[in-house]
């Protein structure tokens, strides 16, 4: 774990290595002579002075949220696709969350995504779901 980066994400590639968090992020290239980059959050305060009274607002979060958000709107009109679309973040999410299932069970698991469940595996897509609030219901997947 780099301690400049707690809550970040170390990538390796064939030009280089980046590193990114919530603070900033590094660029190191794999060529030699070639510049590291570095950059920090931009905050935006004097942009957005809402920013410095919004209760429990995570100051160095705002601008990319801001990012996001306005990327969302824009293609909400345009009727095109947002660059954190829903489903590239299902497919992220759910490759974390059965990476780890597989790992409290001990065991490989086969995930049929068009079909949302885990192949064979009853124990593991009963892990899956958890118990909604009354009067939600959760719903049933078919297996066929």
């Amino acid at each position: 774990m780099d301690p400049a980066y707690p809550w970040g994400a170390t990538l390796y590639g064939e030009r280089g290595t980046l590193k990114a968090g919530v603070m900033g992020y590094d660029f190191i290239p794999a060529g030699r002579g070639e510049q590291a980059i570095h950059k920090d959050v931009t905050y935006e305060l004097e942009q957005y002075p809402e920013d410095k009274t919004e209760a429990r607002l995570e100051r160095h979060v705002a601008p990319a949220i801001r990012g996001h958000m306005k990327d969302l709107l824009a293609n909400m009109a345009s009727r095109g696709k947002p660059v954190a679309d829903i489903e590239e973040g299902f497919i992220s999410s759910s490759c974390c969350i059965l990476a780890n299932l597989s790992m409290q069970l001990g065991r490989t698991l086969a995930w049929d995504a068009p079909k949302g469940i885990v192949q064979g595996d009853e124990e593991a897509n009963r892990l899956l779901r958890r118990q909604y609030r009354k009067p939600w219901v959760h719903p049933e997947v078919k297996t066929v």
